[in-house]
């Protein structure tokens, strides 16, 4: 398998703040702002990498949305998302491969070559978890020729076990490699990866034996904390890192450790978050990172 981790931008190329040289923010982070403010933001604070999230994309159009990270210096780091590949029935599963190529398309029109799947949850009125888990493969075997004809790799994000019903049938990084290896397997590519979200995977014991096992195959490591109580809505339960119980520096040590050299992307699903001023958010965001993060 070859090792191709998500890269950082040459020397020169964005006059990253000092300490900031590997910090990228993922713009459901920063909920309220368009893309030429998220961008914009980036630049005014030093920050050189940027994960992009379809519905803003959208709203330029993928070729603007390009243009204007180009200009700006900046890298985009993933797009999210794909994925939900677990339609019950040929119609759905064929409308989502569909999406998922527009997906693929979008992300090379971008300039990255990291496409965050999230790979769908039970289908409605179904107890089928192994018959759900199993569309997924097939439609990743389907989906990553495609992908590679693009210079794109799916990146594949297990979610925490709570998601299991409704978002993810992928819950561990372990099940996520095993799907990749299994594509790998049934069709000689070796471009499937996974994404370690921290959210998602701090409470596995086996982690950071799966981080291991994943070098080659960590495409994205995205950030945030696990903070008490969760709200009614457990999506936006996430907050700064150093906000919460997870041991956010081990965890990038693990995925260092395993010959990852890419971006850390900070991700916060957080109803508060959303409602600060981006600017504000931002500043924590930087002063987090250069406190936890920035030395490893």
């Amino acid at each position: 398998m070859s090792a191709r981790p998500a890269a950082r931008p040459a020397a020169g190329r964005f006059a990253a703040a000092p300490g900031l040289e590997g910090l990228s923010l993922n713009t459901a982070t920063t909920k309220r702002w368009t893309l030429p403010e998220a961008v914009d933001g980036c630049v005014r604070a030093g920050v050189p990498g940027i994960g992009l999230w379809r519905d803003r994309v959208a709203e330029t159009g993928a070729a603007e949305a390009a243009r204007l990270v180009r200009e700006a210096g900046l890298t985009v780091t993933s797009l999210c998302r794909g994925g939900f590949l677990t339609a019950p029935d040929a119609a759905g599963r064929a409308a989502a491969l569909e999406d998922n190529r527009r997906a693929v398309e979008e992300a090379a029109t971008l300039g990255t070559d990291v496409l965050v799947l999230v790979c769908g949850g039970l289908p409605e009125g179904s107890r089928d978890l192994p018959g759900a888990r199993r569309a997924v493969a097939d439609a990743l075997a389907e989906l990553a020729p495609f992908a590679k004809e693009h210079g794109v790799r799916p990146a594949i994000e297990p979610l925490h076990p709570m998601f299991c019903a409704d978002r993810a049938v992928v819950s561990t990084l372990g099940q996520a490699l095993d799907l990749a290896e299994e594509v790998e397997a049934s069709t000689g590519d070796d471009g499937v990866g996974v994404v370690v979200d921290t959210y998602h995977v701090w409470w596995d014991p086996q982690v950071e034996e799966q981080i291991a096992r994943a070098a080659g195959r960590i495409l994205a490591f995205q950030v945030c904390d696990w903070t008490l109580p969760l709200p009614a809505d457990a999506l936006l339960g996430r907050g700064h890192v150093g906000d919460g119980l997870i041991d956010i520096p081990r965890l990038a040590a693990a995925v260092a450790a395993a010959g990852y050299t890419g971006f850390t992307e900070v991700e916060i699903f957080n109803q508060e978050v959303w409602d600060t001023p981006g600017e504000q958010t931002l500043r924590t965001l930087v002063e987090r990172h250069r406190t936890h993060l920035a030395r490893i």
